[in-house]
């Protein structure tokens, strides 16, 4: 078993003078003389040294180069460390400010370093920047280690928890220590010297393979690139689509071919539009097999390994899995919960699945097709059928969805509606990307919010996906404004040419301008309890919720206009649209759902357990589930699942279904209540919004909503059938 020999390993680092290995002695010798040199570069000349000049600290990108990030971060490692240790070895009576504020004030050099080089590495990276996260990975574990299972900090921590209902605290201040003292618990403070050094053995190894996972995913997409030389085998593609593969292609020095490459999901997005079946097949493969050992890089081997080592971690922090560990702080709380929610809704789901293959199959056979839908052909067919039954051109429909009127009188509009915001652009902030452009937020009264950026297309430095994150967190005790960045990768179109999104591209960009609000409208005093630091079950429901409003009437009339005429478009394609936005929802809600499982089948594994096969225990638990459905795979597959593996989402992928619950009972509420107005979006914004980590969430939602949500309004808003309600 796995936990022992880690035992035996930690036993021997412990008794260092029975330690023969001299190479590695003398390895870690170098390495310690390294850093400590790094550190000593680090001087005035480095602009991570103090603060950023800048508007609201945003980085400023003119003086930022690699060489600043490695000896900034060593060196904010050992700021953090030695204001760390004057808090733990204070001799005064541990109180809340002298313990937890003082904690909430320690390590801003690290905190500001790391938060652009971490941006940047999923932004904007390359060699070197990953080559440095895979070297900073186990050092930031360590120094995570160093801190929560610090006895003597602990006890400090634990000193003010055991005081907290009569130190006349106020309700964030005491959710702010009851949260300290769960995490470093959580993190083994409570453990023996050998079941600590065990931890940060584990530890450090699950940062390392976390990173490296994520490393693998990027080494995948050009591993994985479908080479077409013959432009016929494009049929079905626009004319700028085309352009962009080859333009892709001769950015590889494959002049005169096309280069298709993968997005991080099961199912690519081209597959809807490729004529040719023998190349839909062959995208479809390429994606579904990627890591698997069908190029040069496998993942296979990372992700048993950590699935062993999360399930061996949770057992020694007195857990029965993983996932029990993950959700004890969650909405869901147990594993059970979150997989009861979606074992729920499969009937319904494979009920309105059967439905769409059957229309699929036979759309396929009416076109003289003599095969069983594939899940290369799921997406070209199910075009043709929502076509044929709301005669509906994707094309056609794009054509009124540009890219700058979507951002500025789409979203921006939408906002401003809602809350009463602007965005005025900022041309004198400089940026990391010629793409990324920043805005300042103002709100409703005139007032600096802080810095939006928005980083919209793709590019190879990129990590595929859509995501929010920020350089700077608000904080009252701080006086920090933020500083928020919302990345997306959509295809940008040639020089010349408008950028014309997709319908789903445009649902997109208002999903991440939710999180950006989230961060935005933060209104709390410390910054652990800033903005989007909540559950991960919860996280999603702010910018689930203005997903919706992309279909506002008041709102598609304001951006929803021909690129070319600017005429409005036209009530019956909107309605063709409204009417088509359910359509498919059966095949997209089981993909998901099918990934959800397989996360928590993962993450359910007791401590004895292991995954000797990858591909059989993948196709073991998606049976188990009721969810092994051929033609329409999980979202994410084993070797890819980025949320999982390489992000923070282990054991809560789940979430994003436990977050449309109550983004859908939410929206469905402020429509009976009067819908897009500034009243309701303040109320949203003061009980939802601004409220960060600083209130239980569901409480936030009861205040908001007045009670708990119900899954109506989402089986309505995905129009799925639910059997035991009809």
């Amino acid at each position: 078993m796995r936990k022992s020999l880690l035992a035996v390993a930690v036993t021997a680092a412990l008794t260092v003078a029975a330690c023969s290995d001299v190479e590695k002695a003398e390895t870690q010798s170098t390495e310690a003389a390294q850093e400590q040199q790094a550190s000593a570069d680090f001087n005035q000349a480095n602009p991570f040294y103090a603060p950023s000049d800048l508007p609201f600290m945003a980085p400023d990108f003119t003086k930022i180069k690699f060489e600043h990030y490695r000896p900034a971060l060593l060196a904010g490692i050992e700021q953090h460390a030695d204001e760390i240790e004057l808090i733990a070895n204070s001799q005064e009576a541990p109180t809340f400010d002298n313990t937890i504020v003082a904690m909430e004030r320690a390590g801003s050099l690290l905190s500001r370093t790391a938060s652009v080089f971490y941006n940047l590495a999923g932004s904007d990276s390359n060699d070197d920047m990953r080559a440095l996260q895979t070297e900073m990975a186990p050092k930031l574990a360590a120094h995570s280690d160093n801190i929560n299972l610090n006895a003597d900090l602990f006890a400090r921590v634990k000193s003010v928890y055991e005081q907290r209902q009569g130190l006349e605290l106020n309700p964030e201040q005491v959710r702010l220590v009851e949260d300290y003292y769960k995490q470093f618990v959580r993190a083994g403070a409570q453990l023996n010297d050998e079941q600590q050094a065990e931890i940060r053995e584990l530890n450090k190894e699950l940062s390392s393979l976390t990173t490296e996972f994520q490393k693998s995913l990027m080494a995948l997409v050009n591993e994985n690139l479908i080479v077409v030389e013959d432009k016929a085998q494009l049929a079905g593609l626009s004319d700028a689509r085309i352009q962009s593969l080859a333009d892709a292609a001769k950015s590889r020095d494959m002049e005169g071919k096309y280069v298709i490459t993968l997005s991080n999901t099961t199912r690519q997005s081209i597959l809807g539009e490729l004529e040719n079946r023998e190349l839909r097949q062959r995208v479809f493969e390429a994606s579904a097999n990627r890591g698997t050992g069908n190029t040069e890089t496998s993942t296979l081997p990372m992700v048993k390994k950590l699935a062993e080592l999360r399930a061996d971690k949770a057992a020694l922090l007195g857990y029965n899995s993983w996932g029990d560990y993950v959700l004890e702080n969650s909405m869901a709380k147990t594993p059970v919960a979150a997989q009861q929610l979606l074992r729920d809704l499969v009937p319904a789901v494979i009920s309105n699945v059967d439905a769409e293959k059957e229309a699929i199959q036979e759309m396929i056979e009416a076109e003289g097709g003599d095969f069983t839908v594939k899940p290369w052909d799921w997406a070209f067919y199910a075009e043709k059928v929502r076509a044929e039954k709301y005669a509906l051109d994707g094309d056609q429909v794009k054509q009124y969805f540009e890219f700058n009127r979507v951002v500025e009188d789409g979203v921006f509009y939408a906002m401003n509606q809602l809350f009463g915001i602007s965005f005025e652009k900022r041309d004198d902030i400089p940026v990391y990307h010629e793409d990324v452009v920043v805005y300042e937020v103002k709100d409703v009264d005139g007032e600096t919010l802080g810095l939006f950026y928005g980083d919209w297309f793709t590019r190879d430095s990129k990590r595929g996906g859509a995501w929010m994150s920020s350089f700077v967190s608000q904080s009252n005790l701080m006086g920090h404004k933020p500083v928020i960045l919302n990345n997306m990768n959509i295809t940008k179109a040639p020089d010349g040419e408008p950028t014309l999104l997709s319908f789903d591209e445009v649902s997109t960009m208002f999903h991440e301008m939710g999180h950006a609000l989230h961060g935005m409208f933060s209104d709390v005093m410390y910054p652990s309890l800033a903005g989007t630091s909540v559950s991960r079950d919860y996280v999603e429901f702010p910018s689930t919720f203005q997903e919706d409003w992309t279909l506002n009437e008041k709102v598609l009339n304001n951006y929803a206009k021909h690129y070319q005429t600017g005429e409005q478009i036209p009530k019956e394609l909107l309605d063709k649209v409204l009417a088509a936005r359910n359509f498919n929802q059966g095949y997209d809600t089981l993909e998901y759902i099918a990934a959800a499982l397989l996360d928590l089948e993962y993450h359910t594994l007791s401590e004895d357990a292991q995954v000797d096969d990858v591909a059989a225990f993948e196709e073991a638990a998606l049976t188990r589930n009721g969810v092994n459905y051929e033609a329409v795979p999980p979202r994410y597959r084993s070797p890819y699942f980025a949320h999982v593996f390489a992000g923070g989402y282990s054991a809560g992928y789940y979430a994003y279904m436990w977050s449309e619950i109550l983004a859908a009972d939410a929206f469905a509420y402020m429509q009976e209540q009067g819908g897009l107005t500034l009243e309701n979006g303040q109320e949203f914004r003061n009980k939802i919004l601004s409220q960060g980590n600083s209130k239980d969430p569901m409480q936030q939602y009861i205040d908001f909503r007045g009670q708990e949500p119900t899954v109506e309004a989402l089986l309505e808003r995905r129009g799925l059938t639910d059997p035991a309600i009809d």
